[in-house]
């Protein structure tokens, strides 16, 4: 007697199959969210905050008149610092829901991070550039832990072929 053929995509065991029988615990429980990437999706909307507080004071600045080279290049950059702020946000929530590409999106960040907080750091605002630089070196070396990469190895499926 022959078997009825498999669809590969059915999850569900027909009865009679060897792989009938209880399942065990870690095939059907799903992964823990290790704490460095939590720490990682913290560091990085922490950092998307201090971009969105930054574009409110720019953007208040300019409202109230202060004075500019040229009006367009301000609006400008304050469109620039929201635009990197939602990304970052946006980066942050993936991350913390274990998508693949976020790992690299929040290693540039970190190291856009590192060029601002070195100078700063070397041109006498220790405080300021300690703030940018601890939490950009943690968030690099938790980026690279084994428990962080087999987390975010998730590649947000595919769509439906019309």
């Amino acid at each position: 007697m022959s078997r009825p053929p498999v669809n590969p995509a059915d999850k569900t065991p027909r009865s009679g199959d060897p792989e009938d029988g209880p399942k065990r615990p870690d095939e059907t429980a799903p992964p823990v969210r290790p704490g460095a990437l939590v720490i990682v999706a913290l560091v990085v909307a922490a950092e998307a905050t201090a971009l969105l507080a930054a574009a409110g004071w720019y953007g208040y600045q300019l409202a109230s008149g202060s004075p500019v080279l040229s009006f367009w290049g301000a609006v400008f950059t304050l469109v620039l610092l929201l635009a990197f702020a939602a990304w970052l946000y946006a980066v942050a929530v993936y991350l913390y829901r274990g998508y693949r590409w976020t790992r690299a999106a929040a290693l540039v960040a970190q190291l856009f991070v590192l060029t601002i907080g070195f100078p700063t750091l070397s041109g006498g605002l220790v405080v300021a550039g300690l703030a940018m630089l601890l939490p950009a070196i943690t968030a690099i070396v938790l980026l690279f832990h084994s428990s962080v990469i087999s987390y975010a190895s998730r590649t947000g499926g595919t769509t439906p072929a019309l």
